[in-house]
């Protein structure tokens, strides 16, 4: 078993004795990070691989950002998604591992916000996972299991979020929003947490304002999608809601799989 984990850092400088913590104790085989908020000169690489890690990074100065950190050999590392050359956002880097069984293919992506949806960030979020959706047909074809792991900015349904009637004019709940994450399940693939568990009340976010945390105010918006030969071989999925009640969190928590791979 393979324990592939996605989070959303918020900031791996700042939250890098977390990371480091976390580490040790969750013992996953390969980390999908977003929001690293970090050049790629400047990430803390050397105490990760110190605890025997690989590190690749796709960064961005102040914001943005994605790495994968893996105690597996990379075979092949790309960076950026396709589709628009002018796109300078560091939002997508895909990592090839090999396995007994052949090779496999892990994504840390972070989805675009889209807000304010009245502004030009909501059709670059939506420009975004429709060059996500042509990518992932593409990769389909090499009939590989992949894992799309991250933080998608989506909250696919109401039972995803504390209270929906709050998100009804925010991006993450847009209509238009909630059909493009539906059309990646259209493709083939399968929600890895839903697929596992229908539980209310499970979330992968709290907000750092209003008290969210200690109300449970949560949404559930970090997604591990699976190809059809990923989600064949899913053992569990879980989420490691404890992390958001360290000292100095990040806002969003580890979303764990086990693949059998």
């Amino acid at each position: 078993m393979v324990k592939i984990v996605s989070w959303n850092i918020n900031g791996v400088r700042a939250r890098i004795d977390n990371l480091l913590d976390w580490l040790r104790e969750s013992q996953p085989d390969i980390v999908c990070l977003q929001e690293i908020k970090s050049v790629d000169e400047q990430f803390p690489r050397t105490d990760i691989e110190a605890l025997g890690y690989h590190v690749e990074t796709h960064g961005q100065k102040g914001f943005n950002g994605v790495a994968i950190l893996s105690k597996l050999k990379f075979d092949e590392v790309n960076r950026g998604l396709t589709g628009d050359e002018t796109d300078e956002q560091a939002r997508f880097i895909e990592g090839v591992f090999s396995s007994e069984s052949g090779a496999f293919r892990v994504v840390s992506l972070y989805l675009p916000n889209g807000n304010p949806v009245g502004t030009e960030k909501f059709p670059y979020k939506l420009g975004w996972m429709a060059r996500l959706e042509l990518w992932a047909a593409q990769r389909l074809s090499f009939e590989e299991p992949i894992v799309l792991a991250g933080d998608y900015n989506v909250i696919p349904q109401p039972v995803d979020a504390k209270h929906p009637e709050n998100w009804v004019n925010d991006a993450l709940f847009q209509p238009e929003s909630r059909q493009s994450f539906r059309q990646l399940e259209a493709l083939g693939f399968t929600d890895a947490v839903r697929a596992t568990d229908d539980a209310p009340e499970t979330y992968t976010f709290w907000d750092y304002t209003g008290g969210s945390w200690q109300k449970n105010n949560g949404i559930r918006i970090d997604h591990l999608m699976l190809s059809p030969e990923a989600a064949s071989k899913l053992g569990s999925a879980s989420i490691e809601k404890h992390v958001r009640g360290w000292e100095k969190p990040s806002d969003h928590v580890p979303v764990a799989i086990h693949l059998n791979v």
